[in-house]
């Protein structure tokens, strides 16, 4: 690429092309992609969307740069202001009389969320940027200090393994919040960055935590029973507890990545007691033990609150018990990182989280990470620009600056009452946790006739599913074709342990219930843990996401037009839309040695025979 042309890209391209991390091609890809885009995208945003670069190529380059870049300009390159923007700020700069730096106008103006522009600062500074939470901060180190003197500089000590003394400032280049802290903790401090308001907010409840009393945990008392085994759930990583009366026993098992896993067995004489304790915890009726009933629990422990939806199953031994572990958890994952492949994520967030418009529907069965995709696309979103109102049961993730509502049928806050508002909210996007009947399937596509982008999740086996379940609730097939955008389904797999993988070739059983043979699987690197201390002998540790993007182009709108069977949709897609199955991108993580055969086996359907390794990849661009 001459130098002529180098010079109309913004610095942080030019550096990046001449350090080689981007090449030519990328970038001409990338103008092809952004001038597709409704809306303009500076490049550098673009680069990252299509994962050509990192935040850590950028701080890479820009700590390699003889000049520093102004945290203005980065912030525009990064797509998080406009030009416009930032113009305006600085003149609210020069005008104002307080002297403050140009970020806390940006916030302070709502250009730009406080979160976002930390996070940008971190890259132009250097330093890494940190969530402070109980779960991560160094208790003894706080010990060493007054609340009220980490409050007034704005830092707190961060828990490390490698020996270091990490300290969070809200302002890294504070010399004095920066001398306070080495006075306490020596010279050899180690800076990072994270936004004053976590800040704050964490010194609040170290404090409360100090004040109350230490949790109860025993087997000898039902209160420590109950709370034991909540707490060897947060530590297993559970998703759920289930509590299960046995003829001669009481089982509690735990579902940790996706699976079932025996936790203890406790003596059949306490399950009327702890029955009992559990209801009390989440207001039920303990009286009642001939009925269903639901409840909810936010459950107060060293390293914050975790809230847990509760339902009683009545069986023939007595009242089986499943919790629900939510955590309400702050921190979502980009979409970047959610697992789609490089050629599905540049075309999901093309021709459907970028569009101004119409219905984006996540489907796939309970569990499989559908909340965790709509919200990764609510924080593409989400800005100071962008009204978005979201109808939740529960609100599992809660975001700053998105209007969450919580269903709670016992005061009729119903999906039907909440959804007949939402639209009289003036909102940009708007949220439906489930569509679960034919009202909220109506008020979907309306609300995306009337303009607004609407994201929801819904139950069915793959993405054409949720196509033939929309007009199965008799929506209007050419409501179906004109309103909805795009179908992501999605698994969740478990991914195989890196400290015990070793390779292997599929078997003869495998291949035939794959319906493909060895040549089709040629170029793939199958593995399989054999299982080590570090993944509890399962050969597996965590789980990643498997996909199927489906995108309504012409030929499918029509096809649902002409209401065709899925077999001939999923067909056409396949042919001539580029959609990959379930089940092919799961072979694509297998063949590159991150999940296992067995894992595609057990959770993925299979409709068709998949199409070669080979080409495989090559639709999926890895």
């Amino acid at each position: 690429m001459s130098s002529s042309l180098n010079e109309n890209f913004s610095t942080v391209v030019r550096l990046l092309l001449e350090s080689k991390r981007i090449t030519p091609a990328q970038v001409q890809h990338a103008e092809r992609v952004r001038s597709k885009l409704t809306s303009y995208q500076p490049l550098l945003k673009v680069f990252r969307d299509l994962k050509f670069i990192s935040d850590q190529d950028v701080k890479d380059v820009l700590r390699s740069a003889t000049s520093t870049i102004r945290i203005g300009d980065l912030l525009v390159e990064l797509g998080h202001i406009s030009p416009e923007d930032l113009e305006s700020a600085i003149l609210l700069q020069r005008e104002s009389d307080t002297k403050e730096k140009l970020g806390q106008v940006l916030v302070r103006h709502n250009f730009i969320e406080e979160q976002a522009f930390i996070e940008v600062l971190s890259i132009q500074m250097g330093y890494p940027f940190i969530e402070p939470a109980l779960n991560n901060i160094d208790r003894a180190r706080c010990e060493k200090f007054s609340k009220t003197l980490m409050a007034t500089h704005a830092f707190i000590p961060i828990k490390t393994d490698d020996g270091t003394v990490r300290v969070a400032f809200a302002d890294p280049l504070d010399s004095e919040a920066l001398e306070t802290a080495r006075r306490f903790l020596g010279q050899n401090i180690v800076p990072a960055i994270a936004q004053s308001s976590a800040i704050l907010k964490t010194l609040d409840l170290l404090a409360d935590k100090k004040s109350g009393r230490n949790i109860a945990v025993d087997t000898n008392t039902v209160v420590g029973t109950v709370n034991s085994i909540i707490l060897g759930a947060i530590k297993n990583s559970a998703s759920d507890i289930h509590i299960e009366p046995m003829e001669d026993r009481l089982q509690v098992r735990f579902r940790e990545d996706g699976v079932l896993n025996h936790f203890k067995d406790y003596p059949k004489e306490i399950i009327p007691a702890l029955t009992s304790r559990i209801k009390i915890l989440c207001k039920a009726d303990i009286t009642e033990k001939r009925r269903h009933q639901g409840g909810r629990i936010l459950f107060d422990y060293d390293e914050g609150q975790l809230d847990l939806r509760v339902s009683f199953f009545v069986t023939i031994h007595g009242e089986k018990i499943v919790l629900r572990l939510l955590n309400r958890k702050q921190e979502l994952f980009d979409l970047q990182s959610i697992g789609l492949s490089p050629r599905m994520l540049t075309r999901f967030l093309e021709d459907a989280v970028y569009q101004p418009s119409g219905v984006v529907l996540v489907t796939g069965p309970t569990g499989s990470g559908k909340t965790s995709t709509i919200y990764s696309c609510i924080h593409a979103l989400k800005g100071p620009n962008v009204s978005i109102v979201t109808a939740e049961e529960p609100v599992e993730y809660v975001i700053e600056g998105v209007s969450q509502c919580s269903i709670d049928p016992k005061i009729d806050l119903t999906f039907e009452e909440t959804l007949r508002h939402i639209v009289r909210q003036d909102p940009d996007v708007i949220v439906i946790g489930e569509i679960r009947d034919t009202y909220s399937a109506e008020v979907a596509v309306q609300a995306a006739l009337t303009g607004h982008k609407v994201l929801s999740t819904f139950h069915t086996e793959d993405s054409i599913g949720g196509l033939i379940r929309l007009l199965n609730m008799d929506i209007a097939p050419f409501l179906v074709s004109s309103t909805v955008v795009s179908v992501l389904a999605q698994r969740l797999l478990r991914r195989i342990c890196p400290y015990c993988a070793v390779d292997i070739k599929p078997t003869p059983i495998q291949l035939q219930r794959l319906r493909c043979s060895q040549a089709d699987l040629m170029g793939a690197n199958f593995k399989k843990g054999r299982g080590c201390k570090m993944c509890k002998q399962t050969g597996y540790k965590g789980r990643m996401g498997v996909f199927e993007l489906l995108v309504l182009d012409e030929r499918v709108r029509t096809a649902i037009l002409e209401q065709r069977t899925s077999f001939e949709i999923r067909q056409l897609s396949i042919n001539h839309s580029g959609l990959i199955t379930l089940l092919e991108d799961g072979l694509v993580k297998a063949g590159s040695g991150l999940t296992t055969i067995d894992e595609i086996l057990r959770c993925l359907p299979i409709f068709s025979p998949p199409r070669t390794f080979t080409e495989l990849r090559r639709l999926s661009g890895e």
